[in-house]
C-alpha cells in the first residue's frame, strides 16, 4: 500500500533522520491524536494525498494561500509516498467488528478530546504488538482514510517519491479549495 506524508523536508536528510520523509519526531510528540512519546513514536500518514495536505493547511482557514504557507521551520513543505507492505496489520478502527472487539465507540474514537483517543491508542499499542498502527478516519472527511503508524513499524516504510509543493500544484490547490483558501 502506499502512504501519504505531507512534512517540513531537508532534501539533504536521508529518509529516516531529522526532517527525512520517514524520520519520526518523537522528541516532538505529545499533542497529536495518537501521541503518547512515553511509550512510542509516530508518523501520520494518508491513503489519500489531499487528506494530509489539508491537514497542513487547515490553520490558515480563511486566509489567501500564499507561498509561505508551504514553509514550516524555514523548510519546504513536500508530500512523500511511502511504501508498506500490503499485508502489514492495522487495527483499522473505521471497522465496526473492531470497534466492538476493542470496546471502543465511534464517537469516542473521532472525539478531539486527545486524552481520550491517546489512551486508547495507547492501550491499543500494547494490546497489538504485531500491529504497525492505527487506520482511522480523517476529521476533515471521514472517507479520507489516515494510519499512524508506530515507531516499531516505521523500518519497513520505503520512499516512492518525494515532491516538494508549490502554490501551483494540483494538491496544493485543492486542498486550498477544500478548505476555502
Amino acid at each position: 500500500m502506499t502512504l501519504y506524508r505531507c512534512f517540513a523536508w531537508n532534501d539533504r536528510a536521508k529518509p529516516d533522520e531529522p526532517d527525512g520523509p520517514c524520520w519520526n519526531p518523537r522528541a516532538f510528540q505529545g499533542d497529536g491524536r495518537h501521541d503518547n512519546p512515553e511509550t512510542y513514536g509516530c508518523l501520520y500518514l494518508s491513503e489519500a494525498p489531499l487528506s494530509c495536505v489539508v491537514e497542513q493547511f487547515a490553520p490558515f482557514r480563511g486566509q489567501a494561500l500564499t507561498p509561505s504557507m508551504l514553509q514550516r521551520r524555514r523548510l519546504p513543505l513536500a508530500l512523500a509516498a511511502l511504501d508498506l507492505d500490503d499485508d502489514t496489520q492495522l487495527v483499522d478502527l473505521d471497522d465496526p467488528a473492531v470497534l466492538r472487539r476493542e470496546r471502543l465507540r465511534a464517537s469516542l474514537v473521532a472525539t478531539r478530546q486527545r486524552e481520550l483517543t491517546q489512551a486508547q491508542a495507547r492501550r491499543v499499542h500494547g494490546s497489538h504488538p504485531a500491529s504497525a498502527g492505527l487506520r482511522w478516519w480523517s476529521m476533515f472527511e471521514s472517507t479520507w482514510m489516515n494510519v499512524t503508524l508506530f515507531d516499531r513499524a516505521a523500518a519497513q516504510l520505503r520512499v516512492a517519491g518525494i515532491q516538494r509543493l508549490s502554490v501551483d500544484d494540483e494538491t496544493v490547490a485543492a486542498a486550498a479549495a477544500w478548505l476555502g483558501l
